[in-house]
């Protein structure tokens, strides 16, 4: 069994040695900030090849947001923390209830700040921690593994399968066990790491990029933006309410004195504060508009115009 693994691990592409970086530790600082921006310029290339599969998952997590939905990520060690992050950024970004995006990792909370050791290799704690949020078959699963092999990911997926939940995996490794289970695949070729083994590096980077196109353009699909402006951002702290009155003013010409207890009156919710001014209508009013297109601002506005 050990040995086993040890064969299927030398295959791994992340796994193996670089040749760029076997002369690291005699390097000075500026020759490992260079080599290391480098080695990272290739991943925007990785995860190019994967682009009609990612647009093919936002596709499906934008549906599932429809129909009341949600997206899970699960994951362990770095693989888990980073789709913990990318959901815990939702809600002020997007003003998207926290239970939208949900992220799951091996060994739970404290997995976050410390290694569980042995977490991951437990199938029985991804149903545990698939249960526990009651799974739902209008839900996508992401299960996150850039080895392809990890127990806790694999077992996710296979129990959400038999649920009936639809199924992404994102990996950075061709062989790979989640491609035989998920839906859908995403698997950008980083190549070797510049510490051996170290994935948070290369392989940790293009994740998190593919998470936040899955995130972004999932949220832009169901109108959580006009154009590139992020209308319905939540405005809990001064910098946010500083960019939510500057939208507004760019929207209805209202100067800042004016446009302050406009977004105050609308309770800090930008896209309500919007079409009560451009519409003429009441915030309670405008938030109904906003309920009838499913929250998407452009086409309230628009038939207006």
């Amino acid at each position: 069994m050990f040995d086993r693994l040890l064969n299927m691990l030398d295959r791994l592409t992340t796994e193996q040695s670089n040749p760029h970086s076997d002369q690291i530790d005699s390097m000075n600082s500026l020759e490992i900030v260079q080599l290391m921006n480098s080695e990272d310029a290739k991943i925007t290339a990785a995860v190019e090849k994967e682009a009609k599969t990612i647009a093919a998952a936002i596709d499906l997590i934008a549906n599932a947001f429809l129909k009341g939905g949600r997206l899970i990520y699960m994951g362990a060690g770095t693989s888990g923390r980073l789709g913990v992050l990318d959901a815990s950024e939702c809600p002020p970004t997007f003003n998207s209830p926290p239970e939208l995006v949900v992220g799951l990792i091996a060994g739970g909370k404290p997995a976050l700040t410390s290694a569980i050791e042995g977490a991951e290799d437990h199938p029985e704690f991804a149903i545990a921690d698939l249960d526990e949020i009651d799974l739902h078959q209008n839900d996508v699963l992401v299960g996150i593994a850039t080895s392809g092999r990890t127990p806790y990911v694999i077992a996710g997926l296979k129990y959400a399968q038999e649920q009936g939940v639809q199924t992404i995996a994102i990996t950075c490794n061709q062989e790979n066990q989640l491609a035989e289970i998920a839906n859908l695949t995403i698997c950008p070729i980083v190549g070797p790491e510049v510490i051996t083994g170290s994935t948070r590096l290369k392989a940790g980077t293009a994740t998190k990029m593919v998470l936040n196109m899955l995130t972004t353009g999932a949220m832009v699909r169901i109108g959580k933006t006009y154009g590139n402006l992020m209308v319905d951002l939540r405005a809990t702290n001064e910098k946010l309410v500083d960019r939510s009155i500057r939208i507004l003013m760019a929207f209805t010409n209202l100067s800042r004195e004016e446009a302050e207890p406009v977004l105050a009156s609308c309770k800090g919710e930008l896209k309500t504060a919007i079409v009560h001014v451009m519409r003429g209508v009441s915030p309670e009013t405008a938030r109904e508009l906003l309920k009838q297109t499913q929250g998407h601002l452009r086409q309230v506005l628009e038939e207006t115009a």
